[in-house]
């Protein structure tokens, strides 16, 4: 496992700490969790738009009609 060295604001890592312990973990746990979620979200957007877009070219249980209203992107809501 690789090691990373980040420059935070004395007060922000003692409130970290702080919140890390109360909650029975670890800043660096905390930290690898938030990275982890982060480098994942892009693949999740786009399984998402995939998703969205079958369900769009999709006429499955719709008793043949085509599905009105579904929008393509997800954070947009028709």
């Amino acid at each position: 496992m690789a090691n990373l060295t980040l420059a935070v604001d004395d007060d922000l890592l003692h409130r970290a700490r702080v919140r890390a312990a109360e909650e029975g973990t670890s800043v660096n746990a905390v930290v690898r969790e938030l990275l982890t979620a982060y480098s994942a979200a892009d693949r999740v957007d786009a399984a998402r738009r995939r998703l969205v877009a079958l369900s769009v070219s999709s006429a499955a249980g719709s008793g043949g009609r085509p599905i009105t209203g579904a929008s393509p992107d997800p954070g947009r809501s028709t």
